[in-house]
C-alpha cells in the first residue's frame, strides 16, 4: 500500500537528493541518453580518465531547477568511486549572492577545503593565518562575536598557531559579512589587491600538502565542486559590468588557477551575453549546459524515450524499491489513467523541478490516490495564470516567434524569456533548440501556435 503522505514528502521540489544515502539514490533516473549529450560522463572523463594529475576547471549551468545539483552529487560520488577525494558545498550557504566578489569567493573555498581536510593534519598554514589576522584586525570593530576579536593572534598575545582551526577562523570571518554589505565592502577592499597571493597561499598551505598527503593514502587527487555560483545577481559592479561578468570573465585567473579539479556552476545568463566569447576564451573548455528533457522533438512530435524515463521519475518517488515494470503495472493505483501521468510529464516541458512541483500541488489538492485528471487540470490552470499575469503583448510575441522558429535571441531574450522560464532548451547531439513552457501553451493567446 502507497501512503499518500509519503509520496507528497518525495515529490517535494526543493529535495535534492543525498547519493550517499541508499534510499535517495533510489529515487535517482539516468536522463543523460535523451538530453543529447552525457554531459556528467564528459566531465568525469576528463578528471578521471585524460587529466588526472593536472589541475583542471570546468564550469557547468543550465536552467535553475534542472537537475544540475543532483547530477554534481552523483558526479562526486563516482569520482570518490574512482579514488578521488570529492569536496561538494553550496556557495549560497557562505556568500550573499547580491554581492559577491573574488576574494568572497576564495574565502568560501579555502574554508570548505581546510574544513574537509582538518583530520589529514597539515602545515600550519601561516600564510592563510595571517591573511586571517589582516581581515580580523579590518574587521574586529564590528565583530562582537566570542573570540572572533583574537582568533588567529589578533588583538592578544600574537600567538599565530591558531586556538580555532583555519575553518573556524574563516567561518568567523565570512559569516559576519555575509549578512553586512558595509563589512563585506570593507574586506574586499583588503582582499582585493592580495588575491594572486591569497590564491597562492591556498595552493601553497592547503591543496598542494593536501593532494600529496591523499596520494599517500591511496587517493588520485582532489575535486572541489561549487554549486549554486549560477545563482549569483546580474547587478551592475564598476566599469558597467555585470557581477557575473566581472567574477566569471575578469577573475578567471584566480578561479583557474586554484591547483585541483574545480567544477563551477554559472549563471546561464552568461550563455546569452554579448560577452559569451570572451567567457570561452578565457576557459580551455566551454560551459557545459544541462538541457531539459524531451517531451517533444524539434517537429512537434512526442520524444517516446523522455517521456518514459519521466514516467520512471515520478513513479519512483512512489514506488523506489520497484523494478521498472513493476512500477509501471501500478499506475492504476497512482493515477486515474496512464494518459494523466503522460499529461503531468508533457506538461512539465522535461524541467525537473517543475515537474515535481506540479505532481506535488496535484496531491496536495487530490489528497487520496488515485489521483483524478481533474486536479491535475485545475493546478496546471492556477500555475498558466500566475506565469501569465505579467506578460505584456510585446513577450507574448516574443514567444510566438520561439514557437516558430525554435530560437532565441541574446542578452535581451534571454533576460525576458529564459531567466523567468517561459522558454526551455533542449539539445540534439549536441545542437540547441528552444521552445515555450508548455504550461504557456495553455493560455490563449497561444492556443494558435
Amino acid at each position: 500500500m502507497i501512503d499518500i503522505r509519503q509520496f507528497f514528502q518525495a515529490t517535494n521540489p526543493a529535495r535534492i537528493l543525498d547519493f550517499h544515502k541508499e534510499s535517495d539514490r533510489a529515487f535517482y533516473i539516468d536522463f543523460s541518453e535523451v538530453r543529447g549529450e552525457p554531459i556528467i560522463e564528459e566531465i568525469k572523463d576528463r578528471i578521471t580518465f585524460f587529466e588526472p594529475d593536472n589541475p583542471t576547471c570546468t564550469l557547468f549551468t543550465g536552467h535553475i531547477g534542472c537537475g544540475k545539483s543532483t547530477e554534481l552529487l552523483r558526479l562526486g560520488l563516482e569520482l570518490e568511486a574512482e579514488g578521488f577525494h570529492v569536496i561538494y558545498f553550496k556557495s549560497s550557504d557562505d556568500l550573499e549572492m547580491a554581492d559577491v566578489d573574488i576574494g568572497d569567493v576564495l574565502l568560501a573555498m579555502a574554508r570548505r577545503i581546510s574544513q574537509s581536510l582538518e583530520a589529514l593534519d597539515l602545515s600550519d598554514a601561516k600564510g592563510l593565518r595571517g591573511f586571517l589576522q589582516g581581515a580580523a584586525r579590518v574587521l574586529k570593530t564590528e565583530i562582537t562575536v566570542e573570540g572572533s576579536a583574537e582568533f588567529m593572534g589578533v588583538g592578544v598575545s600574537g600567538n599565530t598557531e591558531g586556538e580555532v582551526s583555519l575553518s573556524a577562523g574563516i567561518g568567523t570571518i565570512t559569516a559576519q559579512v555575509k549578512n553586512d554589505a558595509t563589512l563585506r565592502d570593507r574586506l574586499n577592499q583588503f582582499l582585493g589587491p592580495q588575491k594572486n597571493q591569497l590564491v597562492e597561499a591556498i595552493n601553497e598551505e592547503l591543496l598542494k600538502p593536501a593532494i600529496a598527503r591523499l596520494k599517500q593514502l591511496g587517493k588520485k587527487g582532489l575535486v572541489v565542486i561549487v554549486d549554486n555560483l549560477d545563482q549569483i545577481d546580474s547587478q551592475v559592479k564598476a566599469k558597467g559590468r555585470s557581477q557575473q561578468e566581472y567574477l566569471f570573465i575578469d577573475q578567471h585567473e584566480c578561479l583557474q588557477k586554484l591547483h585541483c579539479h574545480k567544477v563551477y556552476t554559472i549563471p546561464l545568463a552568461l550563455k546569452f551575453s554579448s560577452e559569451y566569447a570572451l567567457l570561452t576564451a578565457r576557459y580551455m573548455d566551454d560551459p557545459k549546459v544541462l538541457p531539459m528533457v524531451p517531451v517533444m522533438l524539434q517537429d512537434g512530435t512526442v520524444c517516446e524515450e523522455g517521456i518514459t524515463l519521466l514516467r520512471q521519475m515520478v513513479l519512483a518517488r512512489a514506488l523506489p524499491q520497484a523494478s521498472g515494470t513493476e512500477r509501471l503495472q501500478q499506475i492504476s493505483a497512482i493515477f486515474d489513467a496512464p494518459e494523466s501521468l503522460d499529461r503531468l510529464c508533457l506538461v512539465s516541458g522535461g524541467h525537473v523541478r517543475d515537474l515535481l512541483r506540479l505532481l506535488n500541488g496535484w496531491v496536495r489538492k487530490g489528497r487520496s490516490f488515485p489521483l483524478k485528471r481533474e486536479k491535475l487540470e485545475d493546478v496546471i490552470r492556477a500555475r498558466c495564470n500566475e506565469m501569465t499575469l505579467q506578460l505584456s503583448l510585446d513577450e507574448w510575441e516574443l514567444l510566438r516567434q520561439v514557437r516558430h522558429t525554435k530560437k532565441v535571441g541574446g542578452d535581451e531574450d534571454y533576460q525576458t524569456l529564459i531567466r523567468s522560464r517561459l522558454v526551455f532548451e533542449y539539445r540534439d547531439r549536441g545542437l540547441s533548440w528552444f521552445d515555450v513552457n508548455p504550461v504557456l501553451l495553455e493560455a490563449p493567446e497561444l492556443q494558435d501556435f
